[in-house]
């Protein structure tokens, strides 16, 4: 990680827990990254999400789970600046999202936060190397040094043999890598995956879940993961459930 990227994380990355230490010398506990209280939305007459709350912190692992239709996705919309609720808050780094303008939403989502979808959402025209240097070069940082660190991460998400290639020419599982080396390649603090594994067989979805949730602990990256497969959600820390628009929080058995 560099010097820059170290600075922008600031007190919300793994090396500022320190923060929220006990008084007494325990264990520290980070303080949220990111919050949802509340948070209530409705298209028309439906309710997609009636109370949801929601807590992460840096470096953790969450999956949002929940049947089609109960309000997951909705909600990792609002968690991400994407969508406004009608009502509640969403808190990222104590900073509520719906005092921000657009623009400051959408430099966030540039800077800060990392995106995979469950179609990969690559752009056609570009080679893999050019998509995940992508966000870096939206940034303003050079075409050399972008596509350098894309190298990096396409040899890491284990994909180095598909840079030159255009999406359309890789299989899906490659093309679901080169989307999450797309999502991490700026150093984000969270990470948003709405259904990454939903369109690949067993074998892909498990390999882009361990590659995934690896590269984000490594890096120090909140992950946040809806899903419905439990096998999925295996791969996280903990587990919220969503059901009728609103959120509970299960323990994780042993």
């Amino acid at each position: 990680m560099s010097a820059g990227t170290a600075d922008r994380r600031g007190a919300g990355g793994r090396g500022a827990a320190a923060a929220g230490a006990h008084p007494d010398g325990g264990a520290p506990r980070p303080e949220p990254l990111l919050r949802a209280h509340a948070v209530r939305k409705a298209y028309g007459p439906t309710a997609a999400l009636d109370g949801a709350d929601l807590t992460i912190r840096a470096g953790e692992v969450v999956a949002v789970m929940g049947p089609s239709g109960s309000g997951k996705s909705t909600l990792l919309h609002c968690l991400a600046g994407i969508v406004t609720p009608d009502s509640g808050e969403v808190r990222y780094r104590g900073q509520e999202l719906s005092a921000m303008s657009d623009g400051e939403r959408s430099a966030l989502r540039r800077t800060d936060f990392g995106f995979v979808f469950q179609f990969g959402q690559l752009v056609p025209e570009l080679t893999c190397l050019e998509n995940v240097a992508m966000p870096m070069r939206l940034g303003g940082v050079r075409r050399r040094t972008a596509e350098r660190k894309a190298a990096e991460w396409l040899e890491r998400l284990e994909v180095a043999d598909v840079s030159g290639k255009r999406p359309g020419e890789v299989s899906g599982g490659q093309g679901q890598r080169v989307a999450v080396a797309r999502a991490l390649v700026d150093d984000p603090r969270v990470v948003f995956a709405d259904e990454p594994t939903g369109a690949l067989d067993s074998l892909n979805g498990e390999r882009v879940m361990r590659l995934l949730t690896d590269a984000a602990h490594d890096t120090g990256a909140a992950v946040v993961l809806v899903t419905h497969e439990p096998r999925v959600a295996a791969y996280s820390d903990r587990e919220i459930v969503v059901r009728d628009g609103k959120s509970r929080d299960m323990e994780r058995v042993s």
